[in-house]
């Protein structure tokens, strides 16, 4: 079956699917995204993926130039064309066409692509067995410089921590501050588990606030797990009786070890795999039919 692009006013398919080689996302990552995943045609927390979308274009002062109810029916729409029933959304807002110079204002409109497609993240048996880490020494953009909490198009940062877990042999990073202290991977956000409490790092470190980081928060507490926000270091991470991951293509994965340190008897733990199991059954309820 072939992929329906959404491409400025159009549905395309794939192969047409295409941008102009001035637009300010291509030439500068000048433009923000959002991921978002359906489950049983169900878009699971569109509405909150789609308010983080337009809260980073309101800081890079990126006009979308349509209402979140307008973008909605959009992207149902092009869910409907594609006939999945399990899936991903890419959603791509850019500064759009414009001259060779950064300054954004020479851009006339702004870019909207939306794209729909099947994604697995990492192979299924990290979920039953765990997923391996190591810490990159990539450094993480400090919160001094743009805000953590904005999706932008330039992940760079990012992807050179995942070329070195690439080259490490493993699938993810973990990504340190200036500081040393943890913040997140390279995709994911990043929660230990340590005498039945859940710690994760805050986001005023860095750390991105992510849609089902939100979430797993959310049931853990329902479960009466403590859940804190707190700096950390490497020693607390190796010293964790669990380890996990959350994130829209992720959705929650154990991790075995961290820089070969095994992580509580390097099999997912009990919190883990009782979070695993609540958060696959709200996938299917907590959204937006289509």
């Amino acid at each position: 079956m072939a992929e329906i692009v959404y491409v400025n006013g159009e549905y395309v398919d794939r192969k047409d699917a295409k941008i102009s080689v001035f637009d300010h996302g291509f030439l500068y990552g000048d433009g923000v995204f959002e991921g978002i995943r359906f489950y049983k045609r169900n878009l699971f927390k569109l509405r909150e993926h789609l308010e983080r979308l337009y809260s980073s274009a309101k800081y890079i002062l990126l006009d979308i130039g349509r209402s979140i109810d307008d973008l909605t029916e959009l992207v149902i729409e092009t869910c409907r064309k594609n006939d999945l029933d399990d899936g991903y959304i890419r959603l791509v807002v850019s500064r759009g066409e414009g001259t060779l110079g950064l300054n954004p204002y020479h851009c006339s409109n702004p870019g909207l692509i939306i794209i729909v497609s099947k994604i697995q993240l990492y192979p299924e048996e990290f979920y039953t067995n765990g997923l391996p880490i190591i810490t990159a020494s990539t450094r993480r953009f400090g919160t001094d410089t743009v805000s953590p909490r904005v999706k932008s198009l330039n992940y760079l940062n990012n992807i050179l921590a995942k070329v070195e877990a690439v080259h490490a042999g493993v699938q993810e990073a973990l990504m340190l501050d200036r500081n040393g202290l943890v913040v997140e991977c390279t995709g994911d956000n990043f929660f230990i588990v340590k005498r039945g409490a859940v710690y994760t790092p805050p986001t005023y470190q860095g750390a991105l606030r992510g849609v089902t980081r939100d979430v797993v928060i959310e049931l853990a507490k329902k479960r009466g797990i403590e859940v804190r926000e707190e700096r950390m270091t490497l020693y607390e991470c190796y010293d964790a009786d669990e380890c996990f991951l959350t994130g829209t293509a992720a959705q929650v994965v154990p991790v075995s070890d961290i820089d070969h340190r095994i992580i509580g008897n390097g099999r997912p733990g009990d919190i883990t795999k009782v979070l695993m199991e609540d958060f696959n059954k709200v996938t299917t309820v907590d959204g937006v039919k289509f």
